[in-house]
């Protein structure tokens, strides 16, 4: 049986879809708003790629984009929830893959360890003022940032 070149294609994406499913996200926000002075929020340095970036990582299966953040949080930079995380957005993000996204959540209740021990993954974690930010910053770190503390639009991309 003869498969057309429009058949051809529908099938390599259904083996596309099954070998490279949809990958989700999560980041989270976290926002401590001091009185007196400009909000501060926590980033973190990896150790296998420059930059500063908001904590978070990959949802795994059978576990909820809430419990998720929640856990790499904990793990990346010791935060507890103390109220519930608000979804931001979910952002595509088409540098890594046609097929990720990343749900962004804002957490301002919450409490975490004073200093971050360094691991194999995460070589800092620390709040910064929104006014003086590091310098190597990702781009996507700074817009959601602007999104939620400085009233910027929401854009679809990561």
């Amino acid at each position: 049986m003869a498969v057309g070149m429009r058949g051809l294609a529908r099938l390599v994406g259904s083996v596309k879809t099954l070998v490279r499913p949809l990958r989700l996200g999560v980041r989270g926000l976290v926002v401590d708003r001091r009185e007196g002075s400009a909000d501060h929020v926590l980033l973190v340095r990896h150790t296998y790629v420059p930059g500063w970036y908001l904590p978070g990582g990959g949802v795994d299966a059978g576990e909820s984009a809430g419990a998720a953040v929640a856990r790499e949080l904990a793990e990346e930079a010791g935060v507890e929830f103390l109220g519930p995380p608000l979804l931001h957005g979910i952002f595509f993000n088409p540098i890594d893959s046609r097929r990720d996204h990343v749900a962004c959540y804002v957490i301002d209740e919450f409490r975490c360890k004073p200093v971050h021990v360094p691991d194999l993954e995460i070589a800092e974690a620390r709040f910064f003022s929104v006014d003086a930010l590091p310098g190597d910053t990702t781009r996507a770190t700074r817009a959601r940032i602007d999104e939620v503390l400085r009233g910027a639009p929401i854009s679809e991309l990561w």
